[in-house]
């Protein structure tokens, strides 16, 4: 079995993760991804203006009906600042025959050195980085990394956000039900 593990805030989740997470499953051979909510990022921390259970739940209805998508609670039930060595490690531990592919995207990968324990990362995983659209691989790589284009799909967390709070539709950069939940629970506003 391949398994995709791809991780992230996912504040809101949105098509610009869905997408390349659908080519990578195609172009990779991947059985399964897991989308991993973190619980914090190191890189952001205190920026979260939606629980991570919120997160979790919209992660759950942006996946849902996708053959060999789920939502994975592993971030979020151990709590703490998400580190993504901890979280490749147990799923490591927790299937034991299967080859882990950890999807990162380009802007995530600039960083990958300074994450806790990259090189042990790569010893369990293979890293797969989506570059979106003909964005060149960042130069700054210590390891083996598969490289795959993806569909550029220029839409971020960020700008979501953003029209939430303008009052502004997010209609169509999401599945409905994500955006349904957002409007009922009144967040990012």
């Amino acid at each position: 079995m391949r398994l995709g593990i791809f991780g992230g805030s996912f504040a809101p989740p949105h098509l610009g993760h869905l997408l390349p997470a659908i080519d990578a499953a195609e172009a990779l051979g991947l059985d399964a991804i897991r989308f991993v909510p973190a619980w914090e990022q190191p890189f952001k921390i205190g920026r979260a203006t939606a629980t991570a259970e919120q997160r979790f739940e919209m992660t759950e209805r942006l996946v849902a009906g996708i053959p060999g998508f789920t939502a994975d609670r592993s971030e979020i039930d151990r709590r703490g600042l998400s580190y993504t060595v901890d979280t490749v490690a147990q799923m490591a531990a927790a299937n034991p025959t299967a080859e882990l592919v950890l999807l990162v995207g380009g802007d995530a990968y600039a960083l990958f050195e300074q994450w806790l324990e990259p090189e042990r990362i790569r010893a369990l995983a293979t890293v797969a980085v989506l570059l979106r659209g003909g964005d060149a691989l960042p130069t700054q790589q210590n390891g083996p990394v598969q490289v795959l284009q993806t569909r550029r799909v220029d839409i971020s967390s960020t700008e979501l956000r953003a029209r939430v709070a303008d009052g502004r539709t997010i209609r169509g950069f999401m599945p409905d039900a994500v955006a349904d939940y957002i409007a009922e629970h009144r967040l990012y506003r």
